[in-house]
């Protein structure tokens, strides 16, 4: 106990890592809504090239249904990491202010209550980093799926064009 109350950095740090920890909840947070509202977007406008389309067994429509059934995953998915962003986002505020409440307390004869403050706030910061990581890897997992959409829909192409590729491409080569 002694170290913390004599120095005023420890107090200060247990403040300003929260701060920044939620700083970059939001910046993931604000990401996140970016990301969810280009896939809901994405989903509608394929949901309308596809009821404009005859039901048949054509490739492109094949496609554009597994690529409306990823996009309603990588939407559920992008909602999951932005509840934990938020939960992030309360977490690392929480912890903040519990940080700076603890910190009045050092100094004081309350040993327990300090102890009890300094659990809460171990205990929040932790929730708040959980959110994070977990929040994260389900970003990696729905970058995968934009991807996987992407190359989907390239090879569509090149395979829709593939005689024009096939000439342009030897065009510029030296005969």
């Amino acid at each position: 106990m002694p170290l913390i109350a004599d120095n005023p950095f420890a107090s200060l740090s247990l403040i300003a890592a929260p701060a920044v920890l939620t700083n970059a909840s939001s910046v993931l947070a604000l990401g996140t809504s970016n990301r969810f509202a280009r896939a809901i977007d994405r989903a509608r406008a394929l949901s309308v090239l596809l009821e404009k389309q005859q039901v048949s067994g054509d490739p492109m429509t094949i496609m554009r249904v597994h690529q409306l059934n990823r996009l309603e995953r990588r939407s559920l998915i992008l909602l999951h990491a932005l509840r934990l962003f938020y939960l992030a986002l309360a977490s690392f505020a929480a912890s903040a202010l519990i940080s700076l409440i603890g910190a009045s307390l050092i100094s004081s004869t309350h040993h327990l209550l300090f102890r009890i403050i300094l659990g809460i706030g171990l205990v929040t910061g932790g929730v708040g980093v959980g959110s994070l990581v977990f929040g994260c890897s389900l970003l990696v997992g729905e970058t995968r799926l934009a991807v996987q959409n992407v190359a989907e829909e390239a090879k569509m192409v090149r395979e829709r064009f593939k005689d024009y590729l096939t000439v342009s491409e030897n065009a510029g080569e030296p005969g």
